[in-house]
């Protein structure tokens, strides 16, 4: 089974390519961040004809989430299952052929003295709260998407750069660590220990071609999941051409 993620950076700019990519790498799950659509605007019929069922948690220009799935879609959750309803369109979960998905596009943050920045705290605890309610450690289950974490010094092409800014500071990392404490491990990251492996790189200064990126978009999965993993990969290709999400999918193949 391919399970992969992807912020798309608006699914109305992006969809030739989406569509592209699915017939070329035929995922059976894939996670969509950022589809920048109403419900009613999702293309749900178009992914059914491709053959796949979908679940999207929309909010017109921004944010927006979404699941497709050839494998099975079942257990929809939109939104966190515990606490507060988030008022911007972040998380959805479902359940494909046994494995419990989650999909999520995590806060920005902004600048550190900004409350976005503590919206962005609160939301990781919240998520943390949400696995734990719909799934068990024990289970297969796969957190994945849109982070806006590097989780170390690796991950990012200078960490000098980002001092003083989001994605690397010590709060951000320290909530990514709690949630993965829970019994998640990021697979991609075990699988390639190596450094300058990004997934996302500015549209200005020709990031992408000085290799000038981070590594903010994972999949983290459970102990039984990780066992099941054969392999793992950033499909750097698919942020080539012509008008690119800034992303690159990540994806994984499980047996």
């Amino acid at each position: 089974m391919l399970i992969a993620t992807w912020n798309v950076n608006s699914l109305k700019a992006r969809l030739p390519r989406v569509q592209g990519w699915i017939e070329e790498n035929q995922p059976d799950v894939l996670c969509i961040q950022e589809t920048k659509m109403t419900e009613a605007a999702f293309p749900a019929l178009t992914f059914q004809e491709m053959g796949y069922e979908t679940a999207h948690l929309g909010q017109g220009q921004w944010n927006g989430v979404a699941i497709l799935s050839k494998v099975g879609l079942t257990d929809v959750v939109a939104n966190f299952a515990t606490g507060e309803p988030d008022a911007e369109a972040r998380i959805i979960s479902a359940t494909c052929n046994g494995v419990k998905v989650v999909c999520v596009y995590v806060p920005n943050g902004r600048e550190l003295e900004h409350e976005h920045y503590q919206y962005k705290l609160r939301w990781m605890k919240q998520l943390r709260d949400h696995v734990d309610t719909i799934a068990k450690p024990t289970e297969d289950v796969v957190v994945t998407g849109d982070f806006n974490i590097a989780p170390t010094d690796i991950d990012v092409w200078d960490p000098a750069v980002f001092i003083g800014a989001t994605h690397t500071s010590e709060p951000e990392r320290k909530v990514l660590s709690d949630l993965c404490a829970w019994g998640l491990t990021d697979i991609f990251r075990e699988q390639h220990p190596e450094p300058k492996l990004y997934s996302w790189w500015d549209y200005r200064d020709g990031s992408f071609h000085k290799a000038h990126g981070m590594r903010i978009d994972y999949l983290l999965v459970t102990k039984s999941l990780a066992a099941k993993t054969i392999e793992t990969a950033i499909d750097r290709n698919a942020r080539k051409g012509e008008k690119p999400s800034d992303h690159a999918p990540v994806t994984m193949i499980v047996s």
